[in-house]
């Protein structure tokens, strides 16, 4: 039996045969990288590997890094394997990483979405022999309604709260799920924006992504009246909310399929920038992979559940 492509370490995933890890969260000397999330795109490494549309987000939160940009689809010989990035539909520049050695053909899927929105790359699947993916949502229980449909409801719930003459403030990530709304709501007039989240858009925007204005709303700055206003999740119990004057809070996230009430929440949105289970399984299928290995998430549910299908499935921890 041959060695695996990829491995665990204490590090991450890990390729000896090209020396390198995918998406560590503890130093090493090179680092292939599938997006700039926090959980993913960790300080500290000695250099960096990425797309060239994940580069300048990454560049901003971890600051002066040795850092290369790659097209999605090039191939790069590194050591004994050639790798390729493959759009993951997660969040703009996100992907999958393709190692081949000798033929053999993992991919890692890093976070990825199958539901295409308005501008993230759209998720392509990758061949290949082994699959490691993401289970995050990976239970029947999470079935996303259509983008359109979720951001319908944001659109009437704020028009609800402005003819009461309150802001509306949906909390949601500051990179990805923040874009995804400002682009989906735009055309309901200027959106007003936390200054994390103003600054991430703006980088994304001078990249090319099409996004619509916003106007940086800065703390204790008092908001137009009936306002829409994107914040990061912890917003709320920081200073920059004391100006903010009359108005209702909502939470977008995956998560609010578990939670349509949390503390401090008037609304819960069902929007998330992870595939559900019929993405999972529909993403497992594409890639033909007889051997699935199962990360990030419900890994042992996911992984019984492909077993059941009579693929050879193991958990990673």
């Amino acid at each position: 039996m041959r060695d695996p492509v990829l491995i665990k370490t204490k590090e991450g995933l890990y390729c000896p045969a090209g020396d390198f890890h995918i998406d560590p969260m503890r130093r090493v000397p090179r680092a292939l990288v599938t997006h700039g999330h926090s959980d993913h795109a960790a300080a500290g490494m000695g250099a960096y590997l990425c797309t060239s549309q994940a580069l300048p987000v990454i560049r901003h939160r971890l600051g002066r890094i040795q850092a290369e940009a790659i097209g999605y689809g090039v191939t790069r010989q590194i050591g004994g394997v050639t790798v390729s990035f493959h759009p993951a539909g997660h969040v703009p520049g996100s992907a999958q990483i393709r190692v081949e050695r000798a033929g053999e053909v993992w991919v890692a899927s890093g976070d990825y979405k199958t539901e295409t929105d308005a501008v993230s790359e759209p998720f392509q699947p990758v061949q290949c022999d082994t699959f490691i993916t993401e289970c995050t949502f990976g239970l029947p229980i999470f079935q996303w309604q259509p983008e359109a449909t979720v951001l319908e409801d944001i659109s009437s719930w704020c028009q609800a709260n402005a003819a009461t003459a309150r802001a509306s403030v949906i909390l949601a990530y500051s990179f990805g799920k923040a874009q995804r709304l400002i682009a989906g709501l735009g055309r309901y007039g200027p959106i007003c924006c936390h200054p994390v989240v103003d600054t991430v858009t703006a980088i994304l925007r001078d990249q090319g992504y099409p996004l619509p204005p916003t106007q940086r709303l800065a703390a204790g700055q008092a908001p137009p009246p009936g306002a829409l206003i994107i914040a990061p999740p912890n917003a709320m119990g920081t200073d920059w909310a004391f100006g903010l004057g009359p108005h209702q809070v909502a939470a977008a996230s995956g998560w609010m399929t578990l939670a349509a009430r949390r503390k401090g929440i008037a609304r819960a949105f069902t929007l998330s920038d992870h595939a559900d289970w019929p993405g999972l399984n529909a993403a497992v299928r594409a890639t033909g992979a007889a051997h699935v290995i199962t990360t990030h998430g419900y890994t042992h549910a996911f992984r019984d559940h492909w077993t059941a299908q009579g693929l050879q499935a193991e958990a990673l921890e």
